[in-house]
């Protein structure tokens, strides 16, 4: 039951988020017969301008003063006393002094944490690989700008209800299911994060889609370019960098999250975590916190070299015909 509340909550913050994009981003259409030069344009500019700035400075109040007052209920309701935080640091200061002083550091079992770690890895780079490969063709399905029509916008909808319960449902929680179908280990934790990145990725996917240029494939569909070759050349193509980025991103992601999926028995450094936390063992914490912070800065380097690799990419010289010299029997 909680579950489906979740995914219902989901699904209508969904909904209203995408008619938040809709109305920021494509706004209202300019009409062809649209002349800035004409005075009566000009006219009408002066005064939508000004309309629009105080339509504009109202409604930024008007958030202003919302939230605002959703942080003084959330305080109030949910705030803590001046005795509660002063113990509250006293008690971090205590933590901080255990993670930072390392008794027989050389007896600790290296070896075993760096197996954790490496395995860790291996559960994060086969859930998203796997999830990017069978997200990518499923977000087509979900873009509105290809799914055109009464069947395909059904089709689509579907779609995307779809992507919201598998993200709806948070990683552990898949974790927790999976243990229960396939068993402790490694196995498991990939489950988890495939499932979720599939609606995660799906619905990012599907919104850089939708974001491109539609003038690329109008001008592909007036060379009777078929359906495949319109979405090949026209759509992905511009939105590949942001496919690129987000798939980068959630491998990034998803290595700091994993250490999670060990808590609930689904393999990785995160078992690691729960034993020493148990034991009080916050030296050993510290240090596996910073092994994990020493990797995810090195997949980040890896990523932004690849994003220059494939993104940005080398310049291409604009070509210029070569300049042909007469000869004098030629001018002859």
């Amino acid at each position: 039951m909680t579950l489906l509340l979740i995914i219902v909550v989901v699904t209508l913050l969904d909904s209203f988020s995408g008619l938040l994009r809709k109305k920021v981003l494509h706004g209202h259409k300019v009409p062809r017969t649209f002349n800035p030069l004409k005075s009566s344009y000009l006219q009408y500019n002066k005064k939508f301008l000004r309309n629009f700035s105080r339509h504009s400075l109202f409604h930024t109040g008007l958030g202003i003063l919302a939230c605002v007052s959703y942080y003084l209920w959330f305080f109030s309701q949910h705030g803590i006393s001046l005795e509660q935080l002063s113990s509250g640091i006293r008690q971090i200061g205590f933590y901080l002094h255990r993670m930072f002083t390392w008794h027989n550091f050389t007896d600790w079992p290296l070896r075993y944490y760096l197996t954790q770690i490496l395995i860790t890895l291996a559960i994060v780079f086969t859930g998203t690989i796997t999830a990017t490969a069978i997200a990518l063709p499923l977000s087509f399905l979900a873009a509105r700008n290809i799914m055109q029509g009464k069947l395909a916008g059904i089709a689509a909808l579907l779609m995307r209800r779809l992507f919201d319960i598998l993200r709806g449902v948070d990683m552990a929680i898949w974790g927790l299911i999976f243990v229960r179908a396939v068993g402790l280990g490694p196995l498991a934790g990939a489950l988890a994060i495939l499932m979720q990145d599939i609606g995660l990725l799906g619905r990012l996917y599907a919104e850089s889609h939708e974001a491109v240029d539609g003038s690329p494939t109008k001008g592909l569909t007036s060379v009777a370019a078929s359906p495949l070759q319109k979405h090949r050349f026209g759509i992905f193509t511009q939105s590949f960098p942001a496919f690129i980025a987000l798939s980068l991103y959630q491998i990034e992601s998803n290595t700091r999250s994993a250490a999670v999926l060990g808590f609930v028995g689904a393999g990785g450094i995160g078992l690691v975590y729960a034993e020493n936390m148990r034991l009080w063992n916050w030296d050993v914490v510290m240090f596996i916190t910073l092994a994990m912070v020493i990797v995810v800065m090195t997949i980040d380097a890896i990523s932004a070299w690849l994003r220059y690799r494939y993104i940005d990419g080398n310049v291409v010289p604009q070509f210029t015909l070569p300049e042909r010299r007469y000869s004098g029997a030629e001018s002859s």
